[in-house]
């Protein structure tokens, strides 16, 4: 007996392909881990994950490892909540800024914490005492630029 294979069509379908936001691209870069910590023991994830557009300037787990011993866990218990929100949005500022947009200026904006970030993008991009070591991280409601410092606000 002869075998008959069935001919079955192959049902294609688009698949939309949504680019991440900036909380889901700081997850996947595995350089964030703290970050993403701190921006969740804050409470602050809905709103990284809303409509932005958001700047962000995010420290690297290094950078958050360069802070006095005991200040991350301390910045991380649930009494400190406020102070932690503080420091985590002087990290950001609203809009889409580009590192073209910036290119040979110096600034000073307000951040969504309410204090002004100096910024200075006339030799490389410094963001107060920090060093812009990646730019330009598109997401789907904003840019992430990376830093080698965790800034604080005055």
């Amino acid at each position: 007996m002869i075998g008959l294979v069935a001919a079955v069509p192959l049902a294609l379908t688009s698949v939309t392909v949504k680019a991440k936001d900036i909380v889901d691209t700081a997850v996947g870069a595995g350089q964030f881990e703290t970050l993403v910590a701190a921006v969740k023991a804050a409470g602050l994830v809905d709103t990284l994950k809303g409509d932005g557009p958001f700047t962000v300037f995010a420290p690297t787990d290094a950078a958050f490892a360069a802070l006095p011993e005991g200040t991350v866990e301390n910045l991380l218990k649930p009494e400190n909540k406020d102070q932690l929100i503080a420091i985590l949005t002087y990290h950001v500022i609203p809009g889409k800024v580009m590192s073209g947009d910036i290119a040979g200026k110096t600034a000073s904006v307000a951040t969504v914490q309410g204090s002004k970030l100096s910024i200075d993008a006339t030799d490389g991009v410094r963001v107060d005492n920090a060093t812009v070591t990646a730019a330009d991280i598109e997401t789907s409601n904003g840019v992430i630029h990376v830093i080698d410092t965790v800034v604080l606000p005055n």
